[in-house]
């Protein structure tokens, strides 16, 4: 009887005597398990040996396996620590937080379990991206990569895209850290965008293991026209105004350029005008459009002043040669008239007016009759120096004639012959001396034009 008692008091002392006594604090929180990328969660622990020197086993049924899988030896009261890592199951379904037991176990197969969390996330679940918002006016921008949890990444390679740029890089990335790039931005590369969100790309590579996340910028809106202007040109005038928009919206343009009602006939315009306005003698010509972004409305006004400038010039050149003319050193005008005569013949009266602008000498005036006609050889006024019938030739001769001299000869031609239709007299012809050069005038031509008998001269 005395054995069955003291057996039963050994049983009951052997557990107490036997059991391990551990004191563990986790020095870590938030550990992460990633799962496609075979990443174990490492957990660290403060290990305090309350009991006698043994060595102790760390295991766990959840995933697939732990690190250190040998014994650990901790001394009668000494306080160690250490990492465990805690490794996933990949055909495993189970993310987000999770709780399940470790166990720590004697060397005489005594335990304690404990209890731990961790988070359990697929690779592309680590990361956050994203961007400041863009000014079409700033020339870089601003991009981001965030490491959401307590996981140290010795090297990723990230390909970072967008409407705005196309970057790569080689990095590491500590628990928690935002790696940021500053990135140049080339105006061409989006200038014909529209304002409004776009869509920023990551493409992530960690051992081998692949992940695609995305975020939106911010295109801010700004309307942004720019205007430049050109003249050149001056008998053939351009003038080009260009309107660029550098903005993101569309922008509204409205041109308006004023011509008046001379200089609108020689212009021409590329494009064409949207509206003509007419008030008075001003013309207003306006372009009114709608500019995309990066697009360039161009306006061509060019105005042909060659084809009035040449008639100009034919102009000065006719004013130049009648001036001449009228300022010659003696002008000749004849005249002719119907006279009545008493035989009833056929008879013109013809005045020859000489005005002389300069002086001259050795003055000749020769007027030759026409067919037909014969001269009435009695003279009023200046009398003939030579009177050739035969030749039908008369002629006056002067010593000399001073500046503003005038004189009028005048004779009579007649003919028996009636004569019906047109009369043409030749022109009357001065030859004189002048500095000691001899010069020639001519006059005007005169007709008569005899329907009936008192029909009066035309010239």
């Amino acid at each position: 009887m005395k054995k069955v008692i003291i057996i039963l008091a050994l049983l009951m002392i052997l557990p107490t005597t036997l059991a391990i006594d551990l004191t563990i604090d986790q020095q870590s929180q938030n550990e992460v398990m990633i799962v496609n990328a075979n990443e174990p969660a490492i957990v660290n622990l403060e290990v305090t040996n309350n009991g006698k020197t043994d060595n102790f086993l760390f295991y766990t049924f959840f995933g697939t396996g732990l690190e250190p899988s040998e014994k650990i030896q901790i001394s009668k009261d000494e306080t160690k620590e250490i990492e465990l890592k805690f490794y996933p199951r990949q055909d495993s379904d189970l993310r987000g937080f999770t709780s399940f037991n470790y166990f720590v176990q004697g060397s005489n197969f005594s335990e304690i379990s404990q209890k731990i969390t961790l988070n359990v996330i697929d690779f592309q679940n680590a990361f956050e991206i994203g961007a400041q918002e863009i000014d079409p006016e700033s020339n870089k921008i601003q991009i981001y990569l965030y490491n959401k949890v307590n996981f140290a990444f010795s090297s990723i390679n990230a390909k970072l895209e967008s409407a705005f740029f196309n970057i790569q890089d080689d990095f590491a990335l500590e628990p928690y850290e935002k790696k940021t790039f500053e990135v140049q931005l080339n105006k061409e590369d989006y200038k014909k965008l529209m304002a409004g969100f776009y869509t920023l790309k990551a493409d992530l590579i960690y051992k081998e293991v692949t992940a695609k996340i995305e975020n939106q910028i911010k295109f801010v809106e700004k309307d942004i026209l720019k205007t430049s202007s050109e003249d050149y040109g001056f008998i053939i005038h351009t003038k080009v105004i260009e309107k660029t928009n550098d903005g993101n919206v569309v922008a509204e343009s409205s041109t308006t350029i004023k011509k008046n009602i001379l200089s609108r006939l020689f212009t021409s315009f590329n494009p064409s005008p949207s509206v003509i306005d007419r008030q008075g003698g001003k013309i207003y010509y306006t372009w009114n459009s709608k500019i995309n972004p990066g697009e360039t409305l161009k306006i061509k006004v060019t105005t042909n002043w060659l084809f009035p400038f040449l008639f100009l010039i034919l102009l000065i050149v006719v004013v130049v040669i009648a001036k001449v003319y009228s300022v010659k050193d003696l002008a000749l005008r004849k005249r002719v008239s119907f006279m009545r005569a008493k035989g009833g013949e056929f008879a013109l009266r013809v005045s020859v007016i000489i005005n002389a602008r300069k002086y001259m000498e050795k003055v000749n005036i020769v007027d030759k009759l026409p067919p037909l006609v014969k001269i009435y050889e009695k003279f009023s006024g200046e009398q003939p120096s030579r009177v050739d019938q035969q030749k039908k030739r008369v002629e006056w001769n002067f010593d000399k004639l001073e500046q503003g001299e005038r004189r009028v000869l005048t004779y009579i031609i007649y003919s028996k012959v009636g004569v019906l239709g047109k009369f043409a007299l030749p022109r009357t012809t001065a030859i004189f001396e002048r500095d000691g050069k001899i010069k020639e005038v001519n006059s005007n031509r005169t007709y008569f034009v005899a329907e009936v008998i008192d029909r009066k001269e035309e010239q």
